[in-house]
């Protein structure tokens, strides 16, 4: 049985960890990548640690196996995931609503993961609920960016209410798609 909870302990986050590992597009084959889906960024325990205590972020488990996870993430922590500082750096030119998202008091999906075996069976429709939940009186939106090769992970968020608002090319030549969920 699945079950919906926030991260509270440090098995939780060597959960997401290990998830997070398990799921890296240069642990992956490019069969895998397509079919299944990737995550990008690699965070260390004291990254992770420090973005929960800010905000703890949602995770699915079956029994005590993290099994999905959505990371929530605030400007506090813009300059401690390297491959996330570009992110930050549109939020200080790109507008919504006429306004800067920078201005805007926001929560970042700072990654995302269902476990393989797993997928396909709503969870991550249950997690960003239990997600919404917990944040909607708190912050404007959620906002992201999705690796434009990531179809699956676009085709989800398209899915669960996430639009895009704008596409970057990131140092390395990776386009990135940025979209944000409106509550």
């Amino acid at each position: 049985m699945i079950r919906y909870t926030i991260a509270e302990t440090v098995e939780d986050l060597h959960g997401i960890l290990a998830l997070q590992k398990a799921n890296l597009s240069v642990n992956l084959s490019q069969e895998e990548i397509l079919k299944e889906g990737f995550v990008t960024a690699v965070h260390s325990f004291e990254n992770l640690k420090k973005m929960n205590d800010l905000e703890q972020s949602i995770i699915a488990k079956n029994a005590d196996e993290v099994v999905a996870y959505l990371l929530a993430m605030t400007p506090e922590c813009k300059d401690d995931i390297a491959a996330l500082i570009s992110l930050f750096e549109n939020f200080e030119k790109l507008k919504w609503k006429g306004k800067l998202i920078s201005r805007y008091h926001y929560i970042l999906v700072g990654q995302v993961c269902v476990a393989k075996g797993y997928r396909g069976l709503g969870i991550l429709d249950n997690c960003y609920y239990l997600y919404k939940e917990r944040f909607k009186n708190k912050y404007d939106f959620a906002i992201t960016d999705i690796d434009i090769k990531n179809q699956r992970s676009i085709n989800a968020h398209k899915r669960i209410g996430f639009r895009e608002i704008h596409r970057f090319t990131a140092a390395n030549q990776q386009e990135w798609s940025i979209v944000i969920w409106e509550w």
